[in-house]
């Protein structure tokens, strides 16, 4: 059994514990000493045990006399209940009877709240005569609390009418009407509140109270709202005319308010003011800055922080003004008021001048805006701009030009400017033209600027082009009558210096708008440009050398005949008339002026060289040959006086040209014939361009050379080295010498 083993397993553990406490022989002096604190220990347990289970049987003796007593109070109880439910059976018919004081109690509390408001009631008329005359002498406030408690009473009776019978549509008519003359009020109210809103920007400043006053009934109004839509949700009921939401009221009042505002400071239209635009939108600008910074600094206060009043108004005035730019924008727009619209949408909208004001930020966020109109009108309205401006500027040229032409036939001389050159206005308008038309799109922006320039430059192109032609028109117009233009040359002048001016503008107004890595777009008009320029300026050169000859003709005619060789004074005639036209020349610019001065030494040389090959006279001795050859060097010394006189300053050596009339007249004047051959070959040794029937006419104007002579001479000549100067400019391959003619012969 278990206690046998426990027995056992007992012994066999006291066993294991002596052996260890005996293992050695002088151990077993101790064994009494052992035994006596294994008895203690034994005591101390069996103690322990003892207490144990004393305090055990202890707790089962409380638990059963716990027990004992619930068992007496349950029957307690099951006897009581017995007794209830004997009650209640016999009270259910009581019950039942207690209906009419149930209805009795709400019959009482309906008359209590008739009574309640039976002084309100009956003095209705009186109150609503009050709450009119305080709503008439602006004392809202007081008004708003007689018209609430008037409110009050009538929702109340309407409640309890309600409770009573929902159905009677009758009675609640009747205290409908009754209070009729309330609704008007609170209508008349509010007329008074909406006035204050829409003024509130205003009255902010002049009454701050009579605002928060507004404000303060509002809230109210809101919290009566509140409270009659929780009604509503538990009892069904709600009063006539509520909600009233006048919070909702006041925000659309505002944004009507704004939206007016904006629409009505267009005060001009373009018929009555070129500038309405501009005006237009800077009074918007000032209007809405204006507002928003009392919005910020005034207003704010005025209204509790949940109505977030600046940021509603702020985006109401965006929201107009973004509405308004739109209408703007539809509209048939000019170039300039393009510009002017979508600078100000662009620029000034988010400048320091209007959003951008440090006063206004941080509540306003520039960045944070969104465009008043869509990127999509903006390219819309810059394409209209680019076409408008493209028609006008064509149109504004081929006026400019008009107008120029217009001043080349009048009889007082073209302007000068403080160097004195003539110029006409033509460069100056037109670079006007073009340089208002690039500030205006630099207010844009820098792409619409370098479009803008490219636009110019390339009408500038083809505007040139017909500058060219209409010079030339007013040269063959001139040819066919030379008294007419009188200031023909003068005015030819001014067209000379104009193609330098536009050539300067050309480049300066690339310098001043054209960014440097768009050079390369330009280079070839701008060539293309410069090259019609060019050919401008020299036809309009060569025209004027052609003035000048056609006057010395009947002079050149004279040389070489014997009316010269008599003594003519057609050289002296010469000078006088190439000075006095260059006399004019001098108001030609210097690139210009300086070729002209040589290319008319040329030319007289030229003439001069004809007039000798035209075989005109031959000497009849050597006293005629040395008599002509020095009257040649003489006028050779004339000339090159004349042109170093007209060349002075530009240090230009045109020297060479006249010794060429000194050689020929060296050929005439030799007397030895034998040497002929010798000095003939070193005249064409040093102009390798003379041809041989420029040596036979100038042998014939000699006079003494025999055909069989001239032969010779030429023919060995053809043998010949030559050494030109390395400067020298063909001159001789221009002169054709006359073959003989039937005239010739009969003479």
């Amino acid at each position: 059994s278990t206690m046998e083993e426990t027995d056992r397993e007992a012994v066999a553990t006291a066993v294991q514990r002596v052996a260890g406490m005996l293992q050695r022989p002088d151990q077993l002096d101790k064994v009494e000493q052992y035994r006596r604190r294994e008895a203690r220990k034994k005591a101390s347990v069996e103690a322990r045990l003892k207490a144990a289970i004393q305090s055990q049987l202890d707790g089962v003796r409380t638990g059963l006399s716990q027990l004992h007593n619930a068992l007496n109070d349950v029957k307690d109880i099951q006897q009581s209940l017995i007794d209830v439910n004997k009650d209640w059976r016999q009270s259910i018919n009581t019950i039942e009877n207690l209906k009419d004081v149930k209805d009795a109690v709400v019959q009482h509390s309906q008359l209590a709240a008739a009574v309640e408001n039976l002084k309100n009631i009956f003095s209705v008329p009186e109150i609503v005569r009050e709450t009119q005359d305080l709503i008439e002498r602006g004392e809202l406030l007081q008004a708003h609390r007689k018209l609430m408690d008037l409110e009050f009473s009538r929702d109340n009776l309407m409640y309890e009418q309600y409770r009573m019978d929902s159905k009677n549509t009758h009675d609640m008519n009747l205290i409908h009407t009754y209070f009729g003359d309330m609704q008007k009020l609170s209508e008349e109210l509010a007329k008074q509140l909406w006035m204050v809103v829409q003024r509130s920007l205003v009255t902010v400043r002049r009454d701050p109270t009579l605002l928060v006053s507004v404000v303060r009934i509002i809230e109210r109004e809101e919290k009566i709202d509140r409270r009659m839509l929780d009604r509503k949700k538990q009892t069904g009921f709600i009063p006539p005319g509520r909600p009233k939401k006048w919070k909702e009221k006041m925000f659309n009042i505002l944004e009507r308010t704004v939206s007016i505002r904006i629409e009505g400071t267009q005060a001009d239209t373009r018929e009555s003011d070129k500038m309405w635009l501009v005006r237009h939108l800077e009074i918007i600008r000032k209007y809405v800055l204006d507002d928003l910074l009392v919005a910020k600094t005034l207003l704010d206060q005025c209204f509790p922080p949940h109505y977030d009043i600046f940021n509603k108004l702020l985006n109401m005035y965006h929201q107009a003004l973004s509405t308004r730019m739109q209408e703007l924008a539809a509209e048939d727009l000019e170039a300039n008021e393009i510009v002017s619209l979508l600078s100000w949408v662009l620029n000034t909208y988010k400048s320091s001048e209007m959003m951008g004001n440090p006063e206004l930020s941080p509540e306003v966020d520039v960045n944070s805006l969104d465009p008043l109109i869509s990127q999509n009108v903006v390219e819309q309205l810059l394409s209209k701009y680019m076409s408008t401006l493209t028609s006008n500027i064509i149109g504004w040229l081929r006026k400019a030009l008009e107008t120029d032409k217009k001043d080349w036939i009048k009889e007082t001389e073209p302007e000068a400017d403080q160097d004195g050159y003539y110029q006409t206005t033509l460069p100056a308008i037109v670079f006007q033209m073009f340089e208002q038309n690039l500030q205006v799109a630099a207010q844009i922006n820098e792409d619409l600027k370098t479009k803008v320039l490219l636009l110019c430059l390339q009408q500038m192109n083809s505007f040139l082009t017909r500058y060219k032609d209409e010079a030339q028109l007013y040269k063959e117009e001139h040819l066919k009558n030379r008294q007419y233009p009188q200031c023909y040359v003068q005015y030819m002048i001014a067209v000379i210096n104009n193609c330098q001016t536009f050539k300067e503008s050309i480049i300066s107004l690339k310098r001043k708008y054209l960014k440097t890595d768009m050079e390369d777009t330009l280079s070839i008009s701008h060539t293309s440009m410069d090259a019609t320029l060019d050919i401008i300026a020299k036809e309009g050169c060569s025209s004027l050398l052609d003035e000048v000859f056609m006057d010395l003709e009947p002079h050149l005619n004279e040389l070489m005949t014997k009316k010269w060789l008599m003594g003519s004074n057609a050289v002296g005639t010469i000078c006088v008339t190439v000075e006095d036209y260059f006399n004019d020349f001098a108001k030609i610019k210097k690139p210009y002026k300086k070729t002209m001065t040589l290319e008319a030494h040329r030319r007289v040389v030229v003439e001069y060289i004809r007039a000798i090959m035209l075989k005109r006279i031959s000497f009849k001795n050597a006293e005629e040959r040395k008599e002509g050859a020095e009257i040649m060097i003489k006028e050779a010394e004339q000339f090159r006086f004349l042109f170093k006189k007209l060349a002075a300053g530009s240090g230009e050596d045109t020297e060479g040209l006249c010794d060429i009339i000194e050689a020929i007249a060296e050929v005439i004047k030799l007397t030895d014939p034998s040497l002929l051959y010798l000095e003939v070959s070193t005249l064409v040794s040093k102009y390798p361009d003379i041809r041989d029937d420029h040596i036979t006419a100038l042998l014939t104007v000699r006079g003494d050379a025999s055909r069989d002579m001239k032969q010779t001479i030429i023919e060995t000549l053809d043998q010949g080295p030559s050494q030109p100067n390395p400067n020298y400019v063909p001159i001789f391959k221009e002169i054709t010498v006359p073959t003989l003619t039937v005239p010739k012969l009969l003479k």
